[in-house]
């Protein structure tokens, strides 16, 4: 018969499991934390309050809040002819040139008939008349690059079809840094505000920006902002413009002087600089209880076709099909600037809900305008022997896309 082990004993051998079990925990959560469980953090709808059952913390346009378990950012493409697209590219008179690919040859319109279809839920039916009832009063505005003005005209395309005639208009202000498209009779705008950077740049111009040497003013943002002050719904974004593959160009001064005062930062840290601007000016100047804040994550390009196992010269170029692959992140994304919008607007005491949009657009490299867009410059022999090379893999096809990520945003704002 074997005797118990002292009662001393015990206790040390407990310890050293336990201790042994803390260690071996923390070793999974530091070194195995994949980014993947990262994206799942941010897709949370992390604003939510702690006593939402009592409907007293319900953030403002809320109808009925979803559960909690469906994330709507993860999920898969489903070929849907039955219900897309929303709108035909010729029954939408605001969308630009170079986004309507039908009407400058693309042979094919499967891109318009895929639908986003999350793993735990379906997505809310877009509903017109309701989202304008709702804004009734209200002014609701984008703000970013042309990315954004994509997503823009996108949702003016959504709404404006329940509208009489006489009762919409379409106006531009400020040099065209301004487009706003009202519904008279809801008393209702849609705005877009042109900052690619949302602090001040020399790229500020909103049809001359095509600048090569980006600069960036430390710090400013009035001149933009002052056009935002009123917004009830703000949609940001911005991430393209700070890609130059450099240092970004950082003035400390200002732009009507000598512009000397220029230092380099970062690519990362000049984007977290720009960032909590961005968050200052909205913990000063936006009511959380009256108002609510998106922020858009990074549209993808497509680049390169060899990341998807496609040709090892080829890009976006005659892609028809989505990628299959759901661990697919393309090299043109940046994981460390998306930790920091994060890291940012997770601090920020006015919430700040995250447009997760990065991944399911990942897998779109079928639903880029390609060369099927306005040229603003004549195309030289060479280019017309070798469309690839000057396909646009960064902008998007209308309607397409980006209409998803307004029917997410639809769900995000009236059904958080």
């Amino acid at each position: 018969m074997k005797h118990p082990l002292p009662l001393q004993i015990r206790k040390s051998r407990l310890s050293s499991y336990l201790i042994t079990i803390c260690f071996i925990t923390f070793a999974c959560f530091l070194y195995f934390e994949d980014f993947t469980c990262f994206l799942s953090r941010l897709s949370a709808p992390a604003d939510r309050k702690e006593n939402e059952d009592d409907g007293l913390n319900k953030l403002p346009f809320t109808i009925r809040e979803r559960k909690q378990s469906c994330n709507i950012f993860e999920g898969e493409w489903v070929y849907d002819e039955a219900a897309r697209p929303f709108y035909g590219e010729d029954e939408c008179p605001y969308i630009q040139p170079q986004l309507t690919c039908q009407a400058h040859g693309r042979p094919d319109t499967g891109y318009q008939y895929w639908k986003w279809q999350p793993n735990e839920c379906d997505l809310p039916s877009f509903n017109a008349t309701l989202m304008w009832e709702k804004l009734r009063g209200k002014r609701m505005m984008y703000i970013g690059d042309s990315l954004n003005r994509g997503q823009f005209v996108s949702m003016v395309c959504l709404l404006h079809r329940v509208l009489p005639a006489n009762a919409k208009s379409w106006e531009t202000f400020n040099g065209d840094s301004l487009t706003v498209f009202t519904a008279k009779d809801y008393n209702a705008s849609i705005e877009f505000y042109w900052a690619p950077f949302l602090v001040e740049s020399n790229s500020d111009n909103a049809v001359v920006h095509r600048i090569t040497d980006r600069i960036v003013r430390a710090g400013s943002i009035n001149k933009h902002a002052k056009h935002w002050k009123g917004v009830d719904i703000f949609v940001f974004n911005t991430y393209l413009w700070w890609k130059t593959g450099y240092k970004m160009k950082i003035l400390r001064g200002s732009f009507d002087g000598d512009m000397k005062d220029i230092t380099e930062m970062e690519t990362d840290d000049a984007y977290r600089m720009g960032l909590r601007r961005v968050v200052r000016w909205l913990e000063k100047n936006v009511d959380p209880h009256k108002a609510r804040v998106f922020f858009a994550t990074m549209s993808p390009s497509h680049q390169g076709s060899k990341e998807w196992g496609g040709e090892p010269d080829g890009n976006c170029y005659n892609e028809t099909a989505p990628i299959k692959d759901r661990t697919y992140w393309g090299s043109d994304t940046s994981k460390s600037m998306m930790r920091v919008l994060s890291e940012v607007f997770t601090a920020s005491k006015v919430p700040v809900t995250i447009l997760n949009i990065t991944q399911l657009s990942e897998y779109r490299k079928d639903a880029h305008t390609q060369i099927y867009k306005k040229q603003w410059n004549p195309l030289t022999p060479e280019q017309l022997a070798n469309p690839k090379s000057y396909a646009d893999c960064a902008h998007w096809c209308l309607p397409g896309l980006q209409d998803t990520w307004n029917e997410v945003l639809y769900a995000m704002l009236f059904f958080p």
